[in-house]
């Protein structure tokens, strides 16, 4: 089916991205506008791949002609003054570093809401609301129940919110089945087809980021949902479920992620007949260590720079690395061993020693001329002036075939994606690959590493973000140029920029493209900032080597030189997260009162059933550190009692201590 996709809510003045799905190279799209708000004047080219940007505010209905059939999406564009603010230029969301790009400039796609600090909200600058759907089914009727909410810098009231609806334009459900009073949609379950999905934002000062649900009859729907575990609710009717399509995988919420960098993870293996061989004979320590997700560097042929991101064959393993089959090996043992594999997936460019970009190169005549963006240079498009990539042109229907092709081809192994640049890559291209990979299992995992994080990316395309805004507030707090409470500011600013409740993030101090923490930032301020990734909000992540004490950023692990003292503290860590149902994704997190004598130290609190009280010391020296609620001197990670005297409990890098109740 080329149908492009679910219904799009913008602003007036954004630029969106129209693109068929599962496309053909060889095929012919047509696009048009079938109906626009009175005072529009918007019209659409003849290319497969068109741009829209709506002139005035209303409902639009835009039509493609494909060879299956002419499709219908509706697209809500509201009053520009409505727009989130704080958007990325480019239609994908881009931060506008590209050194040559044929996409089309100062246009957002629909992006919007990222984390740089630049502002949250449209109107009068009271920011992007949040709003979650659940259904049930009540008799005879379906019904779906928004929960709006307000920004936190809005001094508007939550009744002052609207909320908008739109049914899935590909679901054979009439309107006149459909009913909306005020948050409510309700519908007969006599007119339900065996899918309906229905979209929904809340208006205010701005309009947030949309949630979905699926309604779904039978046994199978096309979405491949119905009785997943962990997924269907509404068991008032056997045969109808509801599912949240938002929501990240259960999974992956529970799991302590580990980076491991292929080509230095486990290079000092000398007996393995390839590196596959040798990572195998490395999970039973990382079991040891409590870590139950891997994310492994690129495996794929390239251009024989060591981190491989620069793909030469989107199809094949690297030599250097092993086969197919040994890669799935590896991945079978990591299974045995209760682990979870992500892919690292290279979407937005290929290496320049690939074979269809040597062929393009300077050769107008190439079949492979168009796959690739061009500056009028004639070099290629990329960002940031790295010399050794060239941009894809998503604009290409044969680029999308070929990229969606190895999609498929990899994710029948993984557990999940990484998802490398997610933010220069075309945003409705995520929304089908999302959309493509949850119908056939809809526990795989989208990561997306975006810098900043973009908060519309938790619309039908990521389960799971880099927390960037954390990592280099961490950083900071690390390097003493800031205090340690603006932690506490760098979670909030998920739900300031409009990230709804149900957004999952992974934390990290250190990955393969950064100076280690414990260089950067010292000992003391390592074991502290490493206790932040198991405590606050978020899926911890470890890059290989960290809880070793590694100081080299690729190097092969220094086993001789282990920090022991360090990995017990990790896995204690992780112990105490496992053990904590508060620390963990369900776990609510607050401010509390609390005094210490130092600026090092910051304290918070966490509760699910039973709250704790978390304190965390980035100086050399135990801190006292005196909370506003009664606590149990008992700290969880330690199992000990912390030292007290009259200025209160003495804090060395981290304490989780119960709340008296």
């Amino acid at each position: 089916m080329h149908h492009p996709g679910p219904p799009r809510f913008t602003a007036a003045g954004r630029t969106l991205e129209l693109a068929p799905t599962d496309p053909d190279p060889d095929a012919t799209y047509r696009w048009r506008v079938e109906s626009a708000p009175l005072t529009s004047d918007v019209s659409l080219g003849d290319d497969p791949v068109e741009f829209i940007t709506p002139d005035a505010p209303g409902t639009y209905v835009v039509e493609l002609d494909a060879p299956d059939g002419t499709h219908r999406q509706t697209i809500r564009a509201f009053p520009g003054e409505l727009a989130p603010a704080g958007t990325g230029g480019g239609v994908s969301g881009m931060s506008g570093f590209a050194s040559g790009s044929a996409r089309p400039t100062g246009q957002s796609g629909d992006v919007t809401g990222s984390g740089s600090g630049a502002g949250s909200g449209g109107g009068d600058g009271g920011g992007r609301p949040r709003i979650q759907l659940h259904g049930a089914v009540e008799g005879d009727t379906v019904v779906i129940r928004a929960d709006p909410q307000t920004n936190p810098n809005s001094n508007k009231p939550r009744e002052s919110l609207d909320v908008e609806f739109l049914v899935d334009d590909r679901d054979d459900l009439s309107q006149r089945d459909v009913t909306v009073d005020g948050w409510e949609l309700r519908i007969p379950v006599s007119a339900l087809p065996k899918l309906t999905r229905v979209h929904a934002v809340a208006v205010g000062e701005s309009y947030s980021v949309p949630d979905a649900v699926a309604i779904e009859r039978g046994e199978i729907s096309s979405s491949g949902r119905v009785d997943v575990e962990g997924h269907s609710s509404a068991d008032a009717d056997a045969d109808i479920s509801i599912v949240r399509l938002n929501d990240p995988p259960a999974w992956s919420t529970d799991v302590t992620l580990y980076e491991i960098y292929v080509r230095g993870f486990a290079s000092d293996d000398e007996e393995a007949d390839n590196t596959f061989e040798a990572l195998t004979k490395r999970l039973d320590y990382l079991e040891e260590l409590g870590v139950d997700c891997l994310w492994l560097t690129p495996v794929l042929q390239n251009d024989d720079a060591p981190h491989g991101y620069n793909i030469t064959d989107f199809f094949d393993i690297a030599e250097d690395l092993g086969t197919r089959e040994e890669y799935e090996k590896f991945v079978d043992a990591a299974h045995d061993h209760g682990m979870k594999v992500l892919f690292d997936l290279v979407l937005n460019h290929s290496a320049r020693q690939h074979p269809f970009y040597e062929d393009a190169y300077k050769n107008p005549e190439s079949e492979y001329y168009d796959w690739y963006e061009w500056q009028e240079s004639g070099e290629p498009g990329t960002y940031f002036d790295w010399e050794k990539i060239a941009n894809f042109d998503f604009t290409n229907l044969e680029v999308r075939r070929h990229l969606l092709d190895a999609v498929d081809t990899w994710a029948e192994i993984a557990d999940g994606f990484r998802c490398d640049m997610a933010w220069a890559v075309s945003r409705p291209f995520w929304t089908e690959l999302h959309e493509r990979l949850k119908t056939r299992d809809p526990e795989f995992l989208l990561l997306d590493e975006t810098i900043p994080y973009i908060a519309d990316f938790h619309d039908l395309a990521f389960d799971m973000h880099f927390d960037t805004t954390l990592y280099f507030t961490l950083r900071q707090v690390g390097r003493g140029a800031e205090p340690a409470e603006a932690i506490l500011d760098a979670v909030e600013q998920r739900t300031e920029v409009g990230f709804p409740d149900h957004a999952s993030f992974m934390l990290y101090l250190e990955n393969h493209d950064e100076t280690r923490y414990i260089v950067e930032c010292g000992d003391p301020e390592a074991y502290a900032a490493g206790a932040a990734l198991f405590t606050l909000p978020g899926v911890p992540m470890l890059y290989g080597g960290q809880e070793l004490g590694q100081l080299g950023r690729r190097d092969a692990l220094a086993w001789e030189h282990a920090n022991e003292d360090l990995r017990a503290y990790y896995e204690s860590l992780i112990d105490t997260r496992n053990e904590t149902d508060a620390l963990r994704y369900d776990g609510e997190f607050s401010r509390i009162d609390y005094e210490a004598e130092s600026d090092r130290v910051v304290a918070f609190a966490r509760e699910d059933g039973q709250k704790y009280v978390v304190a965390l010391n980035f100086g050399a020296e135990p801190a006292p550190v005196e909370f506003g609620v009664s606590v149990e001197n008992h700290d969880v990670v330690s199992g000990e009692r912390l030292e007290a005297d009259e200025h209160g409990l003495y804090v060395d890098h981290v304490a989780v201590l119960p709340v008296d109740e």
